[in-house]
């Protein structure tokens, strides 16, 4: 990394996924490494458009969601009907895919990204009370996943390239962003000491120095001793805008405490703090008004009758002793002082503020209520890519904002939703991810393009590299037995395509027709099924299937961190059993009670130590909805319950009234304390007589 200046001259920067762009005469700039290829042509950032899958719809009423159903697809109905997004994933994909549908059309930006190395994706897992014991909650550290880590190595590097893979990071997120942008949009970016220096210049490169507004200072904690320098107290938050014409609505802060002990120095019988204020005309543009008032003849600045209605509202007063009348400004009606660029009245969450949600890098409401009220105007759309707690959208919503949120961290997904869900009225939203796409994308990449003569060979390839970071052996001469470990079959899922009760069943018939057929035949009655995605009711009723047929079956979920093409370097590859989940269901003509009765999460993602402090097993449940009338697509979150900081009980049983008879299929899902989801499909059938026995 160098700060430089070239020699003009006329060059062609290499877009990695369009036409080259000639290049303008250089100017002082500054480099990093991977900014310009060998030839020093430009890297243009990653743009790979992938569709998005919505994976939940929380808080829609039946009505919205039947208007949905009158729609082609809920694609269609979604472009008429907006809703605000909460999206998981990682930023290289998810800002690319926003642009077909967004570009030019987001008004506010506001980011938050990692200031230092692996910080914020380590959180602190809170494990509640058990009602039935004494005081024993807990809590323990979840250690950020593979992908998580590799995450910051996309952003910060190794020690040798720590700034270089920061700016190359920052630049592409930056030159994204922009393109997001209205041109009415504004852009905060939030950080501390370790890169803002060298953020500015690259945001200044990106927008232009003419577009900058302002450096704000945050101050964000109170004056403290730092080894051998200055107490660092301070964020600095960039504030640049898309063009001379962005949004901007007079931001005031509160008067400094002196600025009102000097001014606002006279005070009401009640208490009522004011200053006041000169009613004579003297030097006022276009005159005044001139009559006598109480026996002073002046040209006054408000006619006589305004005059007459202050008098009696209280609001004169009488300098002594002559008599001449001022007005009274009081400290509570006015809008304070036009907000500058150091922010010091607005202080960091503590541990007593009822907004806290014990999430590290929360921010608080006020700041971001300060940003989105002056740069952005009531229906407009704000974007948070980093939204960690989920500060920006609770704002926004409350401001009456359309919103988009994401994170790379499934655990800062499930903050944000209970966090909205906890704002009274909130609108309806959707919760996506880029699942499927994101996973063909890398597969080809990695092994090639699953069409014409290669897809054999592809998959062969594919299979492989996931029983090598499973450490299985690979077998031949089967089409659905892919692996041996430790005496169990082992098969693999496909990369875009869930596991099926189809493919559970093709599994069991191979697996019993190979039973003891040659030296590569199950030693056991156990086969592990892996696979990035699986049915809902898979886990249950399949599992019980092949119980019946004195097969062992697994269920195995692929991590995402494998897409990383350092997984198999790493050796740090975990998967993770499927949480299991037991719901007893009663009937009673139209009402149907749900009570959770057991769950098992898996435990290698949780500390041992952590696992035998647990007393009962909903101890590990967060947050538990139900789709009372589930469709077959995605799942709509229709009834919810979760613990908060405030109240940490769960209730653990529900009663749902259905205003028809007939069947339906009702899907439970329960988030555990580190934000894994587990669903349970059930049967039921309502009628206006005797109770029905669920299936």
């Amino acid at each position: 990394m160098q700060d430089t200046a070239k020699k003009t001259k006329v060059e062609t920067p290499v877009n990695q996924t369009s036409m080259p762009v000639p290049r303008r005469p250089a100017r002082a700039e500054l480099v990093w490494e991977g900014k310009y290829d060998a030839q020093g042509r430009r890297l243009a950032p990653l743009r790979v458009a992938l569709p998005f899958q919505t994976v939940e719809t929380v808080n829609e009423s039946a009505q919205e969601r039947q208007r949905g159903f009158m729609f082609e697809s809920p694609a269609a109905y979604n472009s008429k009907e907006w809703r605000n997004r909460l999206i998981w994933g990682d930023k290289k994909y998810v800002l690319p895919s926003l642009l077909a549908e967004f570009a030019g059309k987001i008004n506010l930006i506001y980011i938050d990204p990692p200031f230092d190395t692996g910080a914020d994706f380590s959180f602190t897992a809170t494990v509640p009370d058990y009602p039935d014991t004494s005081d024993d909650s807990f809590t323990f550290i979840k250690e950020p996943s593979f992908i998580e880590h590799k995450a910051y190595r996309d952003i910060w590097g190794g020690a040798q390239t720590h700034l270089d893979a920061y700016l190359k990071w920052f630049y592409e997120t930056a030159v994204l962003l922009h393109e997001l942008l209205h041109e009415n949009g504004s852009l905060y970016v939030h950080l501390d000491w370790h890169v803002c220096h060298y953020a500015k210049s690259v945001l200044d490169e990106v927008f232009s120095p003419d577009n900058f507004r302002n450096e704000i200072i945050w101050k964000r904690t109170s004056g403290h001793s730092d080894a051998a320098r200055y107490g660092n107290t301070h964020d600095v938050i960039f504030f640049y805008a898309k063009s001379a014409n962005a949004a901007w609505n007079d931001p005031y802060q509160e008067y400094e405490k002196e600025y009102i002990e000097q001014y606002y120095r006279y005070s009401d019988s009640d208490g009522r703090k004011w200053m006041s204020g000169d009613l004579g005309a003297a030097g006022l543009q276009g005159g005044g008004y001139d009559y006598v008032w109480k026996g002073i003849r002046r040209t006054w600045r408000l006619p006589q009758t305004t005059m007459e209605r202050l008098d009696r509202e209280g609001r004169l007063y009488y300098t002594k002793p002559a008599g001449i009348p001022r007005i009274k400004r009081y400290h509570d009606e006015s809008k304070g002082m036009p907000a500058q660029d150091i922010w010091a009245d607005i202080e960091s969450l503590r541990s007593w503020h009822k907004e806290r949600l014990g999430y590290d890098t929360q921010k608080p409401e006020a700041l971001l209520q300060r940003i989105v009220k002056a740069s952005s105007n009531e229906n407009d759309l704000v974007l948070d890519c980093f939204c960690g707690s989920g500060t920006t959208a609770a704002v926004a919503e409350k401001l009456n904002r359309r919103w988009i949120a994401g994170d790379l961290g499934r655990f800062a997904i499930h903050t944000t939703r209970k966090r909205l869900l906890s704002i009274s009225g909130v609108r309806p939203f959707i919760v996506q991810n880029l699942g499927k796409y994101e996973r063909q994308v890398w597969a080809g990449a990695q092994f090639g393009e699953a069409n014409g003569d290669k897809a054999a060979e592809r998959q062969r390839a594919y299979v492989g590299f996931i029983l090598k970071l499973a450490q299985a052996t690979p077998l031949n001469g089967y089409a659905w037995l892919h692996g041996l470990k430790g005496g169990r079959m082992v098969h693999v899922g496909a990369v875009d395509a869930p596991v099926s009760g189809g493919d559970i069943t093709a599994i069991a018939g191979e697996f019993k027709r190979a039973v003891g057929t040659g030296k590569e035949a199950p030693k056991t009655n156990g086969v592990d099924v892996l696979g990035w995605d699986f049915a809902f009711e898979l886990n249950e009723v399949y599992k019980q299937q092949a119980a019946a047929a004195n097969i062992q079956m697994r269920f195995l979920r692929i991590p995402r961190d494998v897409m990383d093409k350092h997984a198999m370097e790493q050796g740090d590859i975990h998967f993770f059993e499927l949480g299991a989940l037991a719901v007893s269901v009663k009937v009673q003509k139209r009402d149907v009670i749900l009570r959770l009765t057991d769950f098992v999460i898996p435990p290698d993602d949780v500390p041992e130590d952590a696992r035998r402090a647990v007393k009962h097993w909903s101890q590990w449940i967060d947050y538990w909805a139900v789709d009372w009338d589930n469709k077959g697509d995605t799942f709509h979150n229709e009834w919810q319950t979760y613990r908060t900081r405030k109240d940490t009980t769960l209730a653990l049983e529900t009663t749902h009234l259905y205003m028809e008879p007939g069947q339906y299929t009702v899907v439970v899902k329960v988030i555990d304390i580190l934000g894994n989801d587990t669903t349970k499909t059930l049967k039921v059938k309502v009628s206006n007589h005797a109770a029905q026995t669920p299936t």
